[in-house]
């Protein structure tokens, strides 16, 4: 059985302290049924994880934080003095820069000098990871765990996918406009009865279709690829 050091027992018995006040200030009762909720998910999803967690180490949740052990859970971080450091160390990087996050960790940095490489590379793969400081447990109970976690770390990925989505949406937007301008001033033309008239401003309305039909048909492509994304990925 692994045996936790002075520094982390030190640690452990603050958060117990800390806890032990805000649940005698706030009381528990809409966090116990929150946890009964939380049983009835199917094995494998966010909800069933976070209940088993909570119960396998004999805790349950603080008011007011509980989506603290959704990032727990998704992150792999045990129910740890150690952990507790190290996923403050990963959520600072991610951009959560809270009181109570950033005070937590000072606290653990200045008592575990001997963890500081550990510490640091948490922050850094927080710093890849897509941001969550907001995620709420009621959003993504029923979300599949292993999928869930693989989308935190190749969210960057997807980010960076869209934000070329975006490039190419605002060029098919300008093709169309273009298409259209041409459209719009060869037609006038058309109606000449001159021959010259009819072929110098046929050929370039004829492009300008095609440039306006294939622009809108690439944007309605790219939005049914977004409708299908966020299909399976929003609560």
């Amino acid at each position: 059985m692994y045996k936790l050091s002075i520094q982390e027992q030190i640690i452990g018995n603050s958060f117990f302290l800390a806890v032990k006040v805000i649940r005698f200030f706030v009381g528990s009762d809409s966090q116990k049924m929150q946890l009964k909720e939380l049983e009835k998910y199917a094995k494998g999803t966010v909800g069933k994880a976070i209940a088993d967690c909570l119960n396998q180490n004999n805790l349950a949740f603080v008011p007011h934080f509980e989506n603290h052990d959704l990032k727990h859970v998704l992150l792999n971080f045990k129910m740890t003095p150690l952990d507790e450091i190290r996923l403050q160390a990963f959520m600072i990087g991610n951009g959560n820069l809270s009181i109570p996050s950033v005070a937590i960790f000072i606290f653990g940095f200045i008592l575990m000098p001997g963890q500081w490489k550990l510490f640091y590379r948490d922050f850094k793969r927080g710093k890849k990871a897509l941001p969550i400081k907001s995620w709420m447990i009621d959003q993504y109970a029923e979300k599949k765990l292993s999928e869930l976690r693989q989308f935190i770390y190749n969210g960057k990925t997807k980010e960076s996918f869209l934000a070329a989505e975006m490039i190419i949406r605002l060029i098919n937007i300008l093709i169309i406009g273009v298409g259209v301008f041409g459209m719009l001033f060869c037609l006038p033309y058309l109606w000449s009865s001159n021959l010259t008239d009819l072929i110098g401003a046929g050929l370039p309305f004829i492009a300008g279709a095609i440039l306006t039909t294939g622009g809108l048909i690439n944007l309605t492509i790219l939005l049914k690829k977004k409708q299908q994304r966020q299909m399976l990925i929003q609560p």
